[in-house]
């Protein structure tokens, strides 16, 4: 048979790949528990993106499902076993900076510019094309394609929870969700909560008062802005003064304002995805920094004097007794992704945690609580989704290697994240492009983006790779 040009496939859909992938990025796809229904159990935006893809899907000839509006497929192919390829819809919040609408889906110098350009939704489009291209060819398969399209990836992944309770589990399968050539580990991923326990303390009208205190709003990300309400009970003068020189001093924008006789101090980070939070610039935890400084009172001063003590400037766990690292998923990496105050309440933090393969998380919690015991914390709403690891002499990671190399005159090599991906929930899967090295990551951040000669390719890798696994 006269070899497949899979990039001259690509390309020869390029303007139908373009529009659709704007399409589905002008979706505003954000989680919205508040205004949730039975028809739309996680927002109607969520489901408006799965809908698109399904109708999308019905309108190509494919066999499709949607399952409780949380999670569908799309399917082409016979056969008992099934390739499967996991993609996500939902998208993290925008964030602030961007120089275009983030979902405008706007082109400028070949790239498209939105939330979710990169995670996932541009590589969710170009995973549908290369099924589309394989598809069309007329291929005979012997196993079933099956792209499952979740909408809960960036939060709790309750789409594949429920759908893997009603539908089959792949045989194996990829997530076009990370980078290339191949993700074979990922880390470990434990979100929770650490809350100070209530005090009883004396109030002291010297004192400043914190009212108030937030910053962040997933787990996962990196704040990129902190508000704090005061009530000063002497000149104010000082305090601006101080905030001033601290902005100066580490190079940062925020400002302060008086709202009904409250000093307001906001500053602005830097957004990042929080499995590397170094890369970005924590508001929360910058703007905590500060207020440990002042002179607040003895609730606040605990609270404040606790998250600059074991998260300011650093993010591996050091201060907190955990830090660890292995061959073959590096550091233990901890991104503070929620932080809240108030006089009534006391204070919380919300973190990501992200460990590596031979991580035992019994002993690294277990040491954390001791701690957070003699700190006055207690940890609550603890979630973990173990590591994943895939070894190099798996049919599906050969195979995948070969089509990379083929595609690109590259040799594959396999890299391991701190990300999670839908790849995890299969026993032989694996994190599959779409960031082709040198190309720099802007996943949640702000003016994500992705190269359109990078989606066509990435299509082509995708087609192939669909073709060799299901053939």
């Amino acid at each position: 048979m006269k070899p497949i040009d899979w990039l001259k496939e690509a390309v020869s859909r390029k303007d139908e790949l373009i529009d659709d992938t704007q399409n589905l990025l002008r979706i505003k796809s954000l989680l919205d528990e508040e205004n949730a229904t039975a028809d739309a159990p996680l927002g109607e935006g969520v489901k408006e993106a799965l809908q698109f893809m399904l109708d999308l899907g019905d309108k190509d000839g494919f066999v499709t499902k949607n399952v409780g509006n949380l999670a569908g497929h799309l399917e082409l192919g016979e056969g008992e076993e099934i390739v499967g390829v996991l993609c996500h819809v939902d998208v993290v919040p925008e964030g602030d900076g961007w120089t275009s609408d983030p979902y405008g889906a706007e082109i400028r110098d070949g790239k498209i510019y939105a939330r979710g350009a990169i995670d996932d939704k541009g590589p969710t489009m170009a995973a549908y094309y290369a099924m589309k291209i394989v598809k069309e060819l007329g291929f005979p398969l012997n196993k079933r394609v099956r792209m499952i399209i979740g909408t809960d990836e960036e939060s709790e992944w309750r789409c594949v929870e429920h759908y893997f309770k009603h539908e089959e589990m792949p045989t194996m399968g990829f997530a076009p969700d990370a980078d290339f050539p191949i993700i074979y580990a990922e880390k470990g991923i434990a979100d929770f909560d650490l809350v100070q326990k209530a005090a009883q303390t004396v109030e002291d009208e010297s004192r400043i008062q914190v009212n108030n205190f937030q910053s962040g709003r997933r787990y996962n990300m990196v704040p990129d802005f902190a508000k704090a309400s005061l009530s000063v009970p002497y000149d104010q003068t000082e305090v601006l003064q101080r905030f001033t020189e601290y902005l100066k001093k580490n190079e940062l924008e925020g400002k302060y304002y008086v709202d009904n006789g409250e000093l307001i101090l906001e500053l602005e980070g830097e957004s990042a995805h929080g499995m590397e939070p170094d890369k970005g610039k924590n508001a929360g935890l910058l703007l905590a920094a500060f207020l440990c400084q002042l002179e607040t009172d003895a609730k606040s001063q605990q609270f404040f004097a606790f998250v600059s003590k074991y998260f300011c400037k650093e993010s591996r766990g050091r201060g907190l007794g955990i830090a660890y690292s292995d061959e073959i998923t590096g550091d233990l990496t901890i991104n503070t992704g929620k932080l809240f105050y108030s006089h009534e309440e006391g204070g919380r933090l919300g973190l990501n945690l992200r460990y590596p393969v031979t991580l035992k998380m019994e002993k690294t919690k277990a040491i954390l609580a001791e701690l957070l015991e003699e700190e006055g914390f207690v940890i609550e709403n603890f979630s973990d989704s173990k590591p994943h690891h895939v070894e190099e002499s798996n049919f599906l990671v050969q195979t995948l290697k070969k089509v990379y190399e083929q595609q690109t005159g590259e040799k594959p090599e396999l890299l391991s994240i701190g990300g999670g991906t839908y790849a995890r929930s299969l026993k032989s899967g694996v994190a599959f492009g779409p960031l082709f090295p040198g190309r720099p990551d802007c996943a949640h951040q702000k003016d994500e983006h992705i190269n359109i000669d990078d989606l066509l390719k990435a299509t082509a890798i995708y087609a192939q790779a669909i073709y060799e696994l299901a053939r």
